[in-house]
């Protein structure tokens, strides 16, 4: 088998397996999806924002305490 049987084969697979896309149990979903407006956008990017604050505060105080009060020399 040459390489360009190879590669053709190769590539006859790839778009078996893409070919089902938008057909199966997903493709409501991905008929329904739409590009977010500006506002959605930014909001979505606050409430990431805020959540990775809390987190990283959170962790930080863990961090803290551990510090502090189990300190291993």
């Amino acid at each position: 088998m040459s390489i360009e049987d190879k590669a053709e084969e190769i590539q006859q697979n790839l778009e078996r397996r893409f070919s089902s896309i938008g057909k199966g149990k997903y493709a409501r979903i991905l008929r329904m999806a739409r590009k977010p407006t500006r506002d959605e956008y930014i909001k979505v990017l606050v409430i990431t924002a805020v959540g990775l604050l809390i987190i990283g505060g959170v962790g930080f105080i863990i961090y803290l305490l551990m510090d502090v009060y189990f300190k291993i020399p």
